[in-house]
């Protein structure tokens, strides 16, 4: 059985605010979540974690010489 991340369990892990993370979900930028209830939702772990491999690779601190 896979994991089940609630939003706030997202926005730890990915480091993206909460209206961010439905910004993108409504700009098919982010994995959509699943329905958990009338008023519940969630994301499958492992649609986060392939999301963030997907995510391309920088060097934040750049070139200091």
């Amino acid at each position: 059985m896979q994991s089940i991340l609630r939003i706030g369990d997202v926005a730890g892990i990915t480091k993206i605010s909460r209206s961010t993370i439905y910004e993108m979900v409504n700009g098919d930028a982010f994995p959509r979540p699943r329905k958990l209830g009338k008023r519940a939702v969630g994301w499958l772990a492992t649609d986060i974690q392939n999301w963030i491999e997907s995510r391309p690779q920088t060097d934040h601190w750049g070139d200091r010489g």
